[in-house]
């Protein structure tokens, strides 16, 4: 059964995650940048929050959880930044899995934007929560890791099935598709990719979560491997992670 998804807009241009128990009674949030609207929803839909998921310590991501915290709710995030987090009842690392809803979350270090940045996969639902790792036609920037790092944990997100919804964090999307442009503009998936986001921008609407295979299609910083990208940099005789640390630094001048 695929657990329910909610994308909750907060702050100026973050996003937030409930996954819903098959009950419709329950729910786990994933990242709390601020309150309000994640109390609105919980209220609106009657949910009660039981669980709540930190990806990394930057405080747009962790400002609103001693406001939503209550008896009984289960904060969760790395062991390795416990040190910068609220304070957690569950530490977690790389390879390590946890129950929600009767689902398995599989941990997966993600470090690059941060280290101890953290994803959550739920294989029998299909997502994968990468808040600032991997993105919507981007990626993070590198305040903590290098490029090696960062390509490592990319690469390990692609190697997910190809129909998994990526939930990130922010809304970039069109600006991280118009620096995907400048490096591809003859790429026919990125140019439709273009058209569709500016038509749900203009309704307001997220652009995420976004499906893997629209990623590896259109996603620069995931493409850094290949021959036609590398060719296209003046770069053909790069390691993949070179490529990935070009097309990065590009995106940091953009």
């Amino acid at each position: 059964m695929t657990l329910d998804l909610i994308t909750i807009p907060c702050l100026s241009d973050n996003y937030a995650f409930l996954v819903v128990s098959p009950d419709g009674k329950r729910a786990a949030l994933i990242d709390a940048p601020e309150v309000a609207p994640i109390k609105k929803v919980l209220q609106d839909r009657n949910l009660t929050l039981t669980d709540i998921l930190i990806t990394h310590h930057h405080a747009d991501h962790i400002d609103g959880v001693e406001g939503l915290r209550t008896p009984g709710v289960r904060v969760i995030g790395a062991k390795a930044d416990a040190h910068r987090l609220p304070a957690l009842d569950l530490m977690v690392e790389d390879g390590d899995h946890f129950d929600l809803f009767g689902q398995t979350v599989d941990v997966l270090d993600v470090s690059g934007h941060t280290k101890g940045h953290l994803a959550f996969y739920l294989a029998a639902s299909g997502y994968v929560f990468t808040a600032d790792s991997l993105m919507a036609a981007g990626c993070g920037r590198l305040f903590e890791g290098s490029a090696d790092l960062m390509w490592a944990s990319l690469s390990k997100l692609a190697a997910l099935p190809p129909e998994t919804l990526v939930c990130s964090g922010h809304e970039y999307t069109t600006s991280n598709i118009r620096f995907a442009l400048s490096l591809e503009p003859g790429n026919s998936a990125l140019i439709s990719r273009q058209s569709q986001v500016a038509a749900m921008r203009r309704e307001n609407m997220p652009t995420v979560p976004s499906r893997l295979a629209e990623e590896l299609s259109t996603n620069p910083f995931l493409r850094a491997n290949l021959s036609e990208m590398k060719t296209l940099l003046g770069m053909a005789d790069a390691t993949d992670a070179e490529s990935f640390a070009e097309i990065r630094k590009r995106k940091d001048r953009f």
